[in-house]
């Protein structure tokens, strides 16, 4: 694919990618990479050579200056004190988020492997309000996971983490028992909202 810069003026970033072996991980990311790029009107080109890895070429639009100064309307954040059960094998990502929930108000456990998760689950289901979990994770999909909490404690609230929307239909969602879907990249103002609704949609009328 030819791009003509004039066209389409761009910030390029260019970066040798080697392939993810089998053993660590489930993938290079591909799929959240390219969600943010498309969210920013931007590009992707890749070339790959056997053996070489491959190279992946991010073309971004240029911001334009506008001159004016830009006010922010201060965003409050949903929050809560329930206990949560965060699972996901990027060990980065899992930092990250308990870092944000736990700002939030949340009492965080992680762990980075399914496996773990429904060990640690199995052990005390009655420390959680709520689980948490990627989709593609070795070992234990996301999914999987969430139908065996549901098989040890049925009442557990579940939200599934998925950079594949076209991959989980309300149907799926229905059958496995997830409360709710949240796309990656994973916004902090829409975790803590979609965190809440979960909750919330569970409040019997006289508990509100």
């Amino acid at each position: 694919m030819i791009m003509n810069q004039e066209q389409f003026p761009t910030y390029q970033l260019r970066y040798p990618v080697q392939t993810t072996p089998t053993t660590s991980g489930t993938g290079l990311g591909l799929a959240v990479v390219h969600g943010i790029v498309k969210k920013c009107d931007g590009k992707i080109l890749v070339s790959s050579k056997v053996g070489h890895g491959s190279m992946f070429t991010i073309y971004l639009p240029v911001a334009e200056k506008s001159g004016k100064s830009e006010s922010f309307e201060e965003v409050i954040l949903a929050t809560g004190r329930e206990r949560i059960l965060f699972v996901d094998d990027e060990p980065a990502i899992v930092e990250m988020n308990q870092q944000a929930l736990e700002k939030l108000g949340y009492s965080v456990t992680t762990r980075t492997s399914g496996v773990e998760a429904l060990k640690l689950f199995r052990a005390g289901s009655d420390a959680f309000d709520l689980v948490i979990t990627d989709m593609t994770m070795p070992n234990m999909t996301g999914d999987k996971l969430i139908v065996a909490l549901r098989d040890i404690r049925p009442d557990i609230k579940t939200i599934l983490c998925t950079g594949y929307s076209k991959k989980v239909s309300d149907r799926t969602m229905a059958e496995i028992g997830i409360d709710e879907l949240m796309y990656k990249p994973i916004v902090r103002a829409e975790m803590a909202r979609i965190i809440r609704k979960v909750f919330d949609s569970h409040i019997s009328p006289s508990e509100k």
